[in-house]
């Protein structure tokens, strides 16, 4: 059997100091995950609260480390929550509609459809909004991407129709809001 740091090059021994303290500006996250901590078990008692700090700690270090996340760095997540909650409700909105005609070409078999593999382009500039979109696509009943490549999404659709804007769809436009 292979020691771990052959099976995963440069995780195991990095070439990098090992800094086991949070970077400066993630106290507001540790304190804010102690506080999850604390609401999610429902009482106080000095276990729960030493065996929280250490879990915290631990928490905020892989989110800080692995990630490469960082709070202070992060700020728009917080700014983007209200433009979340809206892409939330189209989200649905479109789940909604697309289940109906879904169910319309499976009730309605004299339906002529006519599936199609289409590709499509669309310019976001981050990679959590590409991949928002690509997982909103295939959460769409009759589409699923296929293949996201930079901004080209190859698309599966039940019906060529249900392809016909999406690059100027209400998703879109939300993601590139909550881009600037």
């Amino acid at each position: 059997m292979r020691a771990p740091s052959s099976l995963f090059p440069g995780v195991f021994h990095s070439k990098m100091p090992m800094n086991l303290t949070a970077p400066e500006g993630d106290e507001c996250m540790a304190i804010l995950l102690f506080l999850l901590w604390i609401i999610l078990n429902g009482k106080i008692t000095l276990e729960i609260v030493l065996f929280g700090i250490v879990l915290d700690a631990l928490v905020l270090l892989a989110m800080t480390r692995l990630t490469n996340f960082r709070p202070k760095l992060d700020g728009r997540s917080l700014r983007n929550l209200p433009l979340m909650g809206v892409y939330f409700c189209v989200l649905l909105w479109e789940i909604l509609k697309a289940n109906f005609k879904v169910f319309g070409i499976v009730l309605n078999p004299r339906q002529r459809n006519e599936p199609a593999m289409v590709k499509v382009r669309i310019p976001l500039k981050e990679d959590w909004c590409r991949m928002l979109l690509a997982n909103s696509i295939t959460l769409t009943p009759g589409t699923i991407t296929a293949d996201v490549d930079g901004d080209v999404y190859t698309i599966h659709c039940l019906d060529r129709t249900m392809a016909d804007g999406i690059a100027e769809s209400r998703f879109v436009k939300l993601l590139r809001k909550m881009e600037d």
